[in-house]
């Protein structure tokens, strides 16, 4: 044989078919060994699909459009969202990137690799069918489901908690609700300077011109004020999970009014729970109606300002001592969104919009946690 021609390629090569004009996927898959014309029969149907199985809601079924031109899948904008979260990609287009050249994204989601990718404003746009349907509550409640098969809630003890989620709106946008005209600055006429020094400014009297449904708040006395959406999350004490998640306007009495409907939606039989609290939920309003839903507040006492509103009769008993002990377990919940699950400040505007990625982030802390704890054998 001569030697140019030993280590020549064959006509079936990549290289050889992309000289020709003709796609590799059309001799051969990459992910199956069925070709591309068979692969569009079955309607691209994926190896990913059968190998990774998701808990997909009922309802997922009548997002799909009867008539007119093929769109996105919801599954496929499901999968695609769940690995922005999992993997903390910052927009829509760089997940459009990392889904064109990267083979785990493909897999996952159910691309082969010579299927093109979807564009970003087709994305954005078939994303808010999932807006539409609630997807993101269907999901988590999915998640739930599959983690009380594996035996991992206990509906017994829990923690509830909450935590600013900073809003897609600066500080120049906060204005007075009367002002008709935005004042113009002399060196940037787009982006003036605005010397709001002095001013005094509240959520009555201002609205963001941005993002009108957040409020500026704060976190702890001498921080930074900041417009943000209040984010709250109730956890199951024995494995981390959380059980419920949910997105509320910035005010000072969110967190214990959310707290009880939290709870009042989680409590599902006759039998008294009890939910760890920090010393925010210690007020006399916030522990009576507790108790009204058949709820013991383990609730941290307040002893300096003012009387707590919990007494010996609840802090005698062992299980209160395990509960602020297991309180803190829910900062990890808050930790993961942040600093992964992006949100430490949301890139959508609205609290509908706010509200459904934040809860699609908490099922996917979810099933992170799940995995972890079926590797180990259940062990928290």
């Amino acid at each position: 044989m001569h030697p140019r021609t030993a280590g020549a390629q064959t006509d079936d090569s990549p290289s050889r078919l992309l000289k020709k004009g003709v796609s590799p996927g059309a001799s051969a898959s990459y992910f199956g060994a069925t070709s591309a014309e068979v692969r569009r029969d079955a309607r691209r149907r994926s190896p990913a699909r059968r190998d990774v199985q998701l808990p997909l809601p009922r309802g997922a079924s009548r997002l799909y459009a009867r008539l007119g031109r093929p769109s996105i899948p919801p599954e496929q904008l499901l999968r695609a969202l769940l690995l922005q979260v999992l993997y903390t990609v910052r927009s829509e287009r760089q997940l459009m990137e990392q889904l064109d050249y990267n083979m785990l994204f493909r897999w996952f989601v159910g691309l082969n690799l010579d299927e093109p990718v979807w564009a970003v404003t087709v994305f954005t746009k078939n994303r808010e069918r999932l807006l539409r349907g609630d997807v993101a509550e269907a999901f988590f409640q999915a998640v739930l489901g599959a983690a009380e098969r594996a035996g991992l809630l206990s509906k017994e003890h829990f923690t509830v908690d909450g935590t600013l989620v900073q809003a897609w709106a600066g500080q120049k946008s906060f204005r007075p609700r009367r002002e008709r005209r935005r004042p113009r600055g002399d060196d940037a006429p787009g982006n003036p300077t605005v010397n709001f020094r002095g001013e005094p400014r509240s959520n009555r009297t201002h609205a963001s011109t941005t993002d009108p449904e957040a409020r500026l708040a704060k976190r702890a006395p001498g921080q930074e004020a900041r417009l943000a959406y209040q984010g709250h999350v109730l956890m199951d004490n024995r494995h981390g999970l959380a059980v419920a998640a949910r997105v509320t306007p910035a005010t000072g009495f969110a967190e214990r009014e959310t707290a009880v409907a939290l709870v009042g939606a989680v409590r599902r039989r006759r039998r008294r729970i009890t939910l760890g609290a920090d010393r925010g939920y210690d007020t006399r309003d916030c522990v009576a109606q507790l108790r009204a839903h058949g709820v013991t507040p383990h609730v941290a006492q307040v002893t300096r300002h003012h009387r707590s509103a919990v007494d010996q009769r609840t802090t005698r008993h062992p299980g209160y001592a395990l509960s602020q002990g297991r309180r803190a377990r829910v900062e990890e919940i808050f930790g993961w969104l942040k600093t992964i699950g992006l949100q430490r400040q949301t890139r959508h505007r609205g609290l509908a919009r706010v509200g459904w990625m934040f809860t699609f982030a908490t099922a996917a802390y979810n099933l992170r946690r799940m995995q972890r704890l079926l590797r180990a054998g259940g062990v928290p």
